[in-house]
């Protein structure tokens, strides 16, 4: 089946939907067993999606599951109350003590705080490293290096990671290869294609889709899936059937949306790029985006979600561009139905061994489902209003 017939019928088995078009949500916290029997029955066949106790799952959960390692490619997911909850996740489930994780320098910065804090509290050493390393990584894993953590495009900055050259090297020492691929949701990057080991992702931006729901994902390939769901469990992550329910509801619309976001934030980059105060569009389609011939290569597409930076400036003149935006909100999230702009980034401060060469005013775009001659005006007001400030 082609992308789209497989989005439309993923976790749609009848042992999940009766003869419901949708999955039913189950509210339970308790299963009920009849017999002895049959307890022992869901014991022996617990990590076979079965129902045993609510944390364990309900039909809701596993049809959910079901649905994202399909569209992923990946042999099974869990689900988890946020994203932030499934990078803790993964990284708790394959570190421990003692042990050495490869974090790439362009990461989510509360998964920055995760490794410089809780990480570093429990004795596991980081190293943050060049995202545009590549194969060259091969001469940062240590004897003791256990996890390499990617993230492509990288969080503001957009670099594009050299997933299969990691992962070469990575499995030549028995290393874990991670990647949150929140940017790349379930449409534009297959990780496991790639050699990824597990794939996070923000559940709550493209699966969810519109705005109402918080989740967290990880897939995993078969070799790790028992280490995963093992340690998810003992650590008590589970996600609420009706967040689930949202997010299966956004996935049978997933691949119309991301084109679309795709489709008016290429229009208004183009249009961004044209502007006489703009000094870089940073979007994988571009080619001075660094990576972009690897995103080319890899990616099947890409979203709504890119930044770009101005030849100067201050934080007045932000501050100008910002508060006259009206189509353009400011929140901290992205891959909803609303288009949303974000600055006052230092990432001067927030990279450690790999500066960012340019220090103009950076701002991150999400271009949502609006039209972009729109957001192109409202743009052109807030650009007014930049230079107006300077």
């Amino acid at each position: 089946m082609k992308k789209d017939t497989k989005i439309v019928n993923a976790g749609r088995d009848k042992k999940w939907t009766g003869k419901s078009v949708t999955v039913p949500v189950y509210h339970s916290s308790t299963i009920i067993h009849d017999t002895v029997a049959d307890l022992k029955w869901a014991i022996k066949n617990i990590k076979n999606k079965v129902m045993y106790y609510g944390r364990r799952g309900t039909p809701t959960h596993f049809a959910f599951r079901e649905a994202v390692a399909e569209l992923e490619g990946g042999h099974d997911c869990l689900v988890y109350p946020c994203g932030l909850a499934a990078i803790n996740a993964a990284l708790m489930s394959f570190l421990s003590s003692g042990d050495h994780l490869l974090m790439v320098d362009t990461v989510y910065g509360p998964t920055r705080a995760l490794c410089n804090t809780v990480l570093k509290r429990m004795g596991i050493e980081t190293t943050y490293y060049d995202p545009l390393t590549g194969a060259n990584i091969i001469e940062l894993i240590q004897p003791n290096t256990k996890v390499i953590f990617t993230e492509s495009p990288g969080s503001v900055t957009m670099e594009v990671q050299d997933i299969p050259a990691i992962s070469k090297a990575a499995h030549q020492h028995d290393v874990v290869v991670m990647i949150d691929n929140t940017w790349g949701n379930l449409i534009c990057f297959n990780p496991f294609e790639h050699g990824v080991d597990i794939s996070i992702q923000a559940a709550t931006k493209y699966i969810v889709g519109h705005s109402d729901a918080m989740l967290g994902t990880i897939t995993t390939n078969e070799k790790n899936w028992l280490q995963l769901y093992d340690n998810s469990y003992y650590m008590g992550y589970t996600a609420a059937p009706d967040d689930i329910n949202l997010a299966m509801r956004g996935i049978r619309t997933i691949n119309t949306r991301v084109k679309q976001h795709e489709e008016s934030a290429l229009k208004v980059a183009r249009w961004l790029r044209e502007q006489d105060i703009v000094e870089l569009v940073l979007h994988p389609a571009f080619s001075d985006c660094p990576g972009h011939e690897i995103w080319k290569r890899d990616f099947n597409g890409s979203c709504g979600l890119f930044s770009f930076t101005f030849k100067e400036g201050h934080d007045d003149a932000i501050t100008a561009f910002l508060d006259n935006l009206e189509l353009f909100k400011m929140g901290f999230s992205w891959g909803g139905f609303e288009s949303l702009a974000m600055s006052f980034y230092n990432l001067k401060k927030e990279r450690f061994g790999n500066q960012w060469n340019n220090y103009g005013p950076l701002v991150r775009l999400h271009v949502g489902l609006e039209d972009p001659d729109d957001l192109i005006n409202d743009l052109t007001v807030g650009l007014n209003h930049y230079k107006n400030a300077m």
